[in-house]
């Protein structure tokens, strides 16, 4: 399994942007196991680089996503598959009780906002409710409801030999601690995950001022991972305020946090292989 990161959400350098490491885009990674099937995790603006490396390859594209926050749809209308003749892309969200899929996308893809409607697009485009469970090519994926405002789900993606779990826009704790299992938010998914990528936007004195936006701590992202048995943990949907040495402060941190595992920050174009 490959999983290659094209948007973990923007924060700024202090140095200037040529050498930023964290930031730049929002949502979006792919997860590829070499077969006719690639995945996409959300289309924040990260999708215009995946699109661009996915553009013409021929593989049929399922895009997950996790919630239709405008940081995570903002790059639909420049995903390059789309604009493809033919071109096979499924796109999954979570599900509403008030409106479909398809109604919910059309507000941002037509015009005032984008001057190309969803049902004008040349590719083949099927949308989908997610399931609870379901196969993508040698994928199992589940889909699970977490705490985050509006619908908004997380995803667990397995192979015969590897799991990823990924609750990118994620509160678990809701202002308390992670004690039980049996409670948390998004526990089921992360479980004996290998890949755990969490939500990780805030230190402890700045979530203490934004308990209830839907966002974790570092602190949660940590306790999450090891009250679920993850593996590695890559800390994602960074605050755009934040600079690199504040990032890497906050990776160090949640590593001596950790009772097991590893923790990396999430950087545009890291690629992770397991």
């Amino acid at each position: 399994m490959r999983v290659t990161v094209w948007g973990s959400r923007g924060s700024i350098a202090s140095a200037g942007p040529e050498t930023l490491r964290y930031g730049g885009n929002t949502a979006c990674l792919t997860v590829e196991d070499g077969s006719d099937v690639v995945i996409v995790l959300d289309a924040g603006t990260g999708l215009r680089r995946a699109g661009i490396y996915i553009a013409g390859d021929g593989r049929v594209v399922h895009l997950l996503l996790t919630h239709l926050h405008m940081d995570h749809i903002q790059g639909l209308g420049f995903f390059r598959p789309l604009f493809e003749p033919g071109r096979e892309v499924h796109v999954w969200g979570p599900p509403s009780a008030t409106e479909t899929l398809r109604a919910r996308l059309t507000r941002y893809l037509s015009p005032p906002l984008f001057p190309v409607r969803l049902r004008d697009l040349p590719s083949l485009v099927e949308l989908h409710d997610v399931p609870p469970v379901w196969d993508i090519g040698a994928f199992s994926a589940t889909a699970t409801t977490v705490l985050h405002p509006g619908p908004t789900v997380g995803y667990r993606l397995a192979t015969a030999e590897r799991t990823l779990a990924y609750l990118p826009d994620h509160e678990p704790a809701l202002g308390g601690r992670l004690e039980d299992a049996e409670w948390t938010s998004g526990h089921d998914l992360a479980e004996g995950a290998d890949l755990l990528i969490h939500d990780a936007q805030y230190t402890s004195h700045e979530y203490r001022q934004r308990v209830g936006w839907g966002h974790s701590s570092l602190e949660h992202a940590a306790s999450i991972a090891d009250l679920a048995g993850a593996d590695r943990l890559v800390l994602f949907h960074h605050e755009p305020d934040h600079d690199d040495e504040t990032i890497d402060r906050m990776v160090e941190e949640a590593r001596s946090l950790r009772l097991r595992g590893d923790v990396v920050g999430a950087r545009e174009g890291m690629t992770i292989d397991f």
